[in-house]
């Protein structure tokens, strides 16, 4: 196996394309996705995304192909021609349910059927999409067989090494979050975690195997969706009770060993998501899930019960319900970023519409032709200083949402609803 490597990172979304910019720094790579606008945009130095500064990119940006002149680089393409020259290729495609919460494996299906098609001898390909335990060997590796012609671990190896891209966050990069890795053979893991070693500033960790490293990464989403579920019941339960969670929460966390778990919202990505991953794998076994899918169909309850909420206190301070104006301030999954993908706001307001209210939503963050196409929900572009609205549910902390004077946005007897527990108890009616 050669060790001189040239990359190609498949998917140049919110994980490819951070690993691809960071691997250019010191190798050849080719940055394949088949959006063409993407690859357009990022030619011209352009991260919609947000998680590469546009300089940074340009910095890395080759105008001529780097696999074929043997120069560190990114080159962004969506031609296969491009990519046939690699000798590593590191998959990093979404990992979605489908309606029913069933995995649906088709990114990866088809992104190994491209990889297929330039793979060689030698060649090393790398899955970072987060699965349960046994995709890379069981599903993906077939399909790189079947279209290649080549056999596994004589032919061609695999690696798995997933990603741990927090969307958003401008502290925790690619290059500062250590790195699980894990090869086909002891030697291949030596090679890929070698590979990742040499960019990774937090370091490597070597997993005995592949299914150690898939597992590895489907429980850690799988343990934050049950800390954050034991919230969510906390916050149910202390709404009942009319004590404030958030007051619950600072008090018991002064002790030491006290996990700061908040209640909210769960969607994205990946922890909204992945739990359905394991749980699937381990009925497919004989064995049902008892926590892991209760704290999901928990969390999944939020917006209706958020919805729920707010409609309760209008109606404490004898607000009509019928056609009264709410403002809702958020759409995309989590605060400071512009991912709206598995968004659970949308619960919030299509739970809110059915009370026969009027929603406004106003999300700066957002793009609004992709919530108009996602979601069907036109954004405001801003709110007018006149503007005064019967609610206001501050659903995303946004810091430029921080910084509004909501109260001035407030009609007679207007109410504040803190889902994120980031205003104070002086300006939120109520917080969850």
């Amino acid at each position: 196996m050669n060790t001189n490597h040239k990359i190609a990172v498949i998917g140049l979304g919110y994980v490819g394309l951070p690993l691809a910019r960071l691997l250019a720094t010191k190798y050849p790579v080719v940055g394949f996705d088949i959006n063409q606008k993407r690859i357009d945009d990022l030619n011209a130095g352009k991260d919609f995304t947000l998680e590469v500064d546009d300089e940074l990119l340009k910095s890395v940006l080759d105008q001529q192909n780097p696999l074929y002149t043997n120069k560190n680089g990114l080159y962004c393409s969506s031609e296969l021609n491009d990519i046939k020259a690699a000798t590593v290729y590191i998959i990093t495609v979404p990992t979605p349910v489908d309606k029913n919460n069933r995995p649906d494996l088709t990114p990866l299906y088809k992104s190994s059927e491209t990889v297929g098609k330039v793979l060689k001898r030698g060649d090393i390909v790398i899955y970072e999409s987060t699965v349960y335990p046994g995709v890379t060997e069981e599903e993906c590796v077939p399909v790189l067989e079947k279209v290649s012609g080549l056999k596994f671990n004589v032919d061609f190896f695999a690696g798995y090494s997933p990603e741990r891209i927090n969307p958003g966050d401008k502290e925790h990069t690619v290059d500062k979050i250590l790195k699980v890795t894990s090869g086909s053979t002891p030697e291949v893991g030596k090679i890929v975690d070698d590979l990742y070693k040499s960019v990774i500033t937090a370091g490597t960790h070597l997993a005995p195997s592949i299914k150690v490293a898939e597992a590895s990464k489907v429980i850690e989403n799988s343990q934050r969706d049950v800390n954050i579920a034991f919230m969510n019941e906390l916050a149910k339960i202390f709404s009942l009770m009319n004590i404030d969670t958030n007051d619950v929460l600072e008090a018991a966390g002064t002790k030491w060993n006290f996990l700061k778990f908040k209640p909210g919202l769960v969607g994205g990505h990946c922890i909204g998501v992945d739990p359905f991953y394991l749980a699937q794998k381990a009925q497919e076994i004989g064995y049902y899930s008892e926590l892991i899918l209760s704290a999901r169909r928990l969390n999944d309850s939020m917006g209706a019960f958020v919805a729920a909420q707010v409609i309760k206190l209008m109606i404490k301070k004898d607000i009509s319900i019928k056609g009264a104006r709410i403002l809702n301030l958020g759409i995309t999954f989590k605060e400071d970023c512009p991912d709206i993908r598995n968004s659970k706001v949308i619960d919030v307001i299509s739970n809110l519409q059915e009370y026969g209210v009027v929603v406004d939503t106003y999300d700066p963050w957002a793009n609004s032709s992709e919530v108009l196409e996602e979601y069907g929900i036109q954004l405001k572009e801003k709110v007018g200083i006149t503007e005064k609205y019967d609610a206001i549910i501050l659903t995303v902390s946004h810091k430029e949402f921080l910084k509004l004077d909501l109260k001035q946005h407030l009609a007679d007897a207007g109410i504040i609803y803190d889902v994120k527990g980031a205003l104070s108890k002086e300006i939120a009616d109520k917080r969850l």
